[in-house]
């Protein structure tokens, strides 16, 4: 159980609560709250270990290594962004197995042309949108947990 700590990118983790997997409450009370800062997608040179700032997230593919990192941190290790990015978490305690709320989000944000890039974690769901589309994102989601609520 996570118990509250603040980590170095700046959010501070609640003791988890009881996942959800039912999609219309998963909309209903998704709570999009974006987090501060810029951040980028960039691939990491082959052997890359110069760590001296901690990534948001890391992922090994095939062709190489991804990171996501805070834009002035890509910049401090002379790392190419390949996406500027604000970050938005869904609040809600999101079960892993639940069905529908990555598809339902991106549905909504690709009606208004916004493209979205998601990463789940144990609690939350992330959403990196453009940075210039930020806020029409959040009033996107805002407006399909509206209208789930309604129905």
């Amino acid at each position: 159980m996570l118990d509250g700590t603040t980590f170095g990118w700046g959010v501070r983790l609640k003791p988890m609560t009881q996942p959800i997997s039912d999609l219309t409450q998963l909309l209903r009370s998704m709570a999009p709250e974006r987090q501060e800062g810029v951040y980028v997608f960039v691939q990491l040179p082959r052997g890359f270990r110069e760590w001296s700032v901690e990534p948001l997230a890391t992922f090994r593919e095939k062709e190489g290594a991804s990171a996501i990192l805070r834009a002035e941190d890509a910049l401090y290790l002379n790392l190419t962004p390949l996406f500027h990015a604000a970050w938005i978490t869904l609040t809600v305690t999101s079960d892993l197995q639940a069905v529908g709320l990555t598809a339902a989000v991106a549905a909504a944000l690709a009606e208004r042309g916004i493209s979205c890039n998601v990463v789940a974690a144990a609690c939350h769901d992330h959403l990196f949108v453009p940075v210039d589309r930020a806020d029409e994102a959040m009033e996107t989601l805002r407006t399909l947990s509206r209208t789930t609520a309604a129905r």
